[in-house]
């Protein structure tokens, strides 16, 4: 049987000990070692259109795209939705983006329909300070994870069976007020994982799976699809826990003071966002610029601290405050389990349809 996942990622020390000593030589702007596009350089500005979520707004416009388009005179112009709701706009050929930013799930099906343009790594010179697992997360032909989180389990102590420290937990210690990813969220795939794992299977298996997810089905108040069904339910105390993105953590503890989040002794899934470039672009060149500076020491330090985003990059150095409610640090990004998208792919339409029918239907 295929794995699923790769566990305990591996990150070679001399990798990072090297891109902490080095912030002098690297490219952090984006400017120093890639010449600008002509077009950029001079006249009126040129327009890169730029695909994304929406939130933090206002921090993307100040410190990500305010200091490029004065850089390389350009006008970014942004679209928002949803992941699905953005990938079909490219399917349909209906924006003229060039940039988008997606998750790991999304990207990879954007990449199997031929929908992104394969980029030059001599372009994006910030790529090698990223952590290994960011680098190439889809294939080194496309773009990086600008950002990684990671999903494991937020409880409230005072309504669980003592403290939770395992996937197998939430089989054992909640008690009808649990909540859970819907089979269609960005975290459903790696749910189905943890319940092989829960299983006591070292290799993915899906019967096994879906026999656990099964089992737990009668302690599950809510499969939710948004973060914020998970959110208001916790601070309601409708739920004691379950598996969420840690980024959304502080928000439960901004309810419940004695929340308390933790990486599965099993471990945590990394949830990764990735940015590439649209086939088809006319501003591929410039669009790899963009990217490099989405990667560098400046952006990416600045989204840590303002708790926008998790850094990728090795060069960025946060105090125990700053890194509170981040996946930050080679102890932590190195112990991360990522599936294999183009697995989950395969299998997600098969996966969804036995959920519904078997479990959340």
């Amino acid at each position: 049987m295929k794995k699923i996942m790769n566990a305990g990622l591996a990150l070679t020390l001399t990798a990072v000990l090297a891109a902490c000593g080095n912030n002098t030589s690297t490219n952090n702007t984006g400017t120093n070692n890639a010449a600008a596009p002509e077009a950029a350089q001079s006249g009126e500005p040129t327009e890169l259109v730029v695909s994304t979520w929406g939130f933090s707004e206002d921090f993307f416009k100040e410190s990500v795209y305010a200091p490029f388009e004065k850089e390389h005179n350009v006008k970014i112009v942004v679209e928002i939705g949803n992941n699905a709701e953005r990938l079909n706009k490219i399917r349909q050929g209906s924006s003229d983006v060039d940039v988008i930013y997606l998750s790991d799930y999304y990207a990879q099906q954007a990449i199997n329909e031929g929908l992104f343009e394969t980029i030059d790594s001599s372009k994006i010179p910030n790529l090698q300070n990223l952590y290994d697992i960011a680098k190439a997360p889809l294939g080194a032909e496309y773009g990086p994870a600008y950002t990684i989180g990671r999903l494991g389990i937020a409880y409230n102590p005072a309504l669980v069976k003592g403290d939770v420290t395992g996937w197998s937990d939430l089989w054992t210690k909640f008690e009808k007020n649990l909540a859970m990813p819907a089979i269609t969220a960005t975290a459903g795939p790696m749910v189905v994982d943890a319940a092989s794992l829960a299983a006591g299977n070292a290799d993915f298996n899906e019967d096994t799976a879906f026999t656990k997810l099964k089992e737990l089905d009668s302690n599950v108040v809510k499969y939710y699809a948004q973060t914020s069904e998970y959110v208001n339910m916790f601070g309601q105390e409708e739920i004691a826990g379950g598996p969420i993105m840690e980024m959304y953590f502080k928000d439960l503890q901004a309810a419940v003071p004695d929340a308390k989040f933790i990486a599965p002794s099993e471990g945590a899934y990394a949830v990764m966002n990735t940015v590439n470039v649209v086939k088809d672009s006319n501003n591929k060149e410039l669009a790899e610029e963009f990217i490099n500076w989405q990667l560098s020491d400046e952006v990416q330090a600045a989204s840590a601290k303002a708790k926008v985003d998790s850094p990728v990059n090795m060069n960025v150095m946060l105090t125990p405050e700053e890194a509170v409610g981040v996946t930050y640090g080679p102890d932590i990004i190195g112990k991360l389990r990522k599936l294999d998208m183009s697995f989950v792919n395969e299998h997600i339409t098969e996966w969804t349809d036995r959920f519904n029918r078997e479990i959340g239907g």
